[in-house]
């Protein structure tokens, strides 16, 4: 990138600015922003084809050091040049800009692997030349105890993809989720995407969070910092919130939110999509239904603060309902942190505005990267950008998420459970344990513990289980609730676009026939 000191002073645009990146298009306004001379009058503008188009002046803050201007909204397309010129005779110029949707790229090591980790990887790499207008960040791992301005440093520049900087090296840059998805977006849409990748492997959901969220959740407790060389990788369960240990790494509170988020707040997006959970298996499980909600919500009122009100104050936000690994037992909790508040789908009354990627049938137990870390990132891409289609763009009709219970009806006098689903069903097979119930013992003293429902029949809208649990009525159900429920792409339940039914439990919903 392109600065010049000027008194002492570097004028030069923010780090995340570069030739060939995209801009938010239109209704939003884009926002460009950098660094000056306290006090200096900056001119930021807009060119195409040599012809200026469009001009914005901005004072440079006497307490930040900073200018910032928000263009007028722009229609997608390009290539545009971008001039920010201060008093002094020089100028700074980005090249090859386009306008079109910018999406961030967030979450721990599954977000990270990159497209040379993936399945049918050579063909992916092989054909990212054919989307030149899907561009591509990467910010490095940082960590901070104080909430930066600016990224401290970038792994990845914008970019036009290549085989190079797709597959650069394992859990480095490019994400290989965060490209497939924009590039189903862009087969979509038609227009420039660009993807902003900002990830940790092995990182809690504590980390990507604000101190505000902590308070709001409850997490309060102090922990003693530690300075670590940054390793990518990796999705240790090991995050020691409120515990009286040394911590490192991506596993401090709030120290990614301040050094990785933080300096992306001036940016103008269309939305975020989302890949973590598995880091919060076993530390703070039970709050995930607090600490997510929070965090979506306070990105969503910062990113909309930042950026003068261009970003949407209610973003569309997607996320993965994360596989589980082989090996790993973890009891009642039982599986990764379930991120939709306790509804089992989105959106929900507590989390508007967003979309689920279901992947709990995507295990893959060769995997040269771990269980944890399934190959099979084609088709969880595909599942969010249905879900970005149908939430984010308004496509009427498009069924994004499989099928999802809308009544349960015990017979205790059959002893059988009948469930009604919403969508029509694709059975694939029986499962003798998929489904599992759990019933009020006769006291306080004598629990029922969780036991197998086995299915017995089915139809275009209705599952019918065996119910041999306890000898009491039966007040909870669950479905796929496991760490390793079904062989890749082998669930029971599907509908006729061969999407998952999602893991669910209900318990007050049932009701007795």
């Amino acid at each position: 990138m392109t600065f010049f000191w000027i008194l002492g002073v570097t004028f030069r645009f923010a780090s995340y600015y570069g030739d060939h990146m995209v801009l938010q298009k239109k209704p939003a306004g884009a926002v460009v922003w950098g660094y000056g001379e306290a006090g200096a009058n900056v001119t930021v503008s807009l060119s195409k084809d040599s012809k200026v188009i469009m001009k914005k002046m901005a004072q440079v803050e006497e307490h930040s050091g900073t200018w910032k201007v928000v263009l007028a909204p722009t229609d997608h397309g390009g290539p545009y040049s971008v001039m920010a010129e201060q008093e002094e005779p020089k100028n700074l110029t980005l090249r090859d800009i386009y306008f079109g949707d910018v999406w961030l790229c967030s979450g721990q090591s599954n977000m990270e692997m990159t497209v040379s980790q993936i399945i049918n990887a050579s063909k992916e790499l092989s054909e990212a030349p054919l989307y030149p207008y899907v561009r591509v960040f990467t910010a490095s791992l940082i960590q901070s105890e104080v909430e930066l301005q600016d990224l401290a440093k970038i792994d990845l520049e914008w970019s036009i993809p290549t085989a190079e900087n797709l597959g650069h090296g394992n859990f480095s840059y490019f994400s290989a989720v965060c490209w497939l998805f924009g590039r189903h977006l862009y087969e979509t849409l038609r227009y420039p995407i660009g993807l902003v990748e900002s990830s940790w492997g092995g990182s809690c959901i504590e980390s990507w969070s604000s101190g505000r969220v902590l308070q709001e959740c409850g997490l309060t407790g102090e922990a003693t910092p530690a300075v670590t060389s940054p390793t990518r990788g990796g999705c240790s369960s090991s995050c020691q919130f409120l515990l009286p240990t040394l911590l490192s790494g991506p596993k401090m509170p709030s120290v990614l939110w301040n050094a990785m988020i933080h300096p992306l707040l001036n940016m103008s997006l269309t939305g975020v999509i989302w890949y973590q959970g598995e880091a919060n298996a076993l530390v703070n499980t039970d709050l995930y239904n607090c600490t997510f909600p929070a965090l979506i919500a306070d990105w969503r009122r910062t990113f909309h603060a930042g950026s003068e009100g261009q970003t949407q104050s209610l973003f569309p936000f997607g996320f993965v309902q994360v596989t589980g690994s082989q090996g790993t037992d973890h009891g009642d909790r039982n599986r990764c942190s379930e991120p939709t508040a306790d509804y089992g789908y989105a959106p929900n009354k507590r989390m508007p505005n967003t979309f689920m990627a279901v992947a709990v049938d995507l295990c893959d137990e060769h995997s040269p990267y771990g269980s944890i870390h399934p190959r099979d990132k084609q088709n969880v891409a595909y599942r969010l950008h249905l879900g970005a289609r149908a939430v984010a763009y308004g496509e009427k009709g498009l069924v994004f998420q499989g099928p999802y219970p809308t009544k349960v009806v015990v017979d205790g006098a059959r002893g059988l459970i009948n469930v009604t689903y919403g969508q029509e069903l694709l059975l694939l097979l029986m499962h003798d344990r998929i489904f599992e119930v759990r019933s009020m013992g006769l006291s306080a003293q004598e629990p029922c513990q969780w036991v197998p429902a086995p299915m017995v029949s089915a139809s275009s809208h209705a599952v019918t289980l065996s119910s041999p649990g306890c000898r009491a009525a039966v007040t909870r159900l669950r479905y796929a609730w496991a760490e390793w429920p079904c062989e890749y792409r082998q669930c029971p339940l599907y509908n006729k676009h061969l999407l998952p039914a999602p893991p669910f439990v209900i318990d007050s919903a049932l009701r007795t026939g």
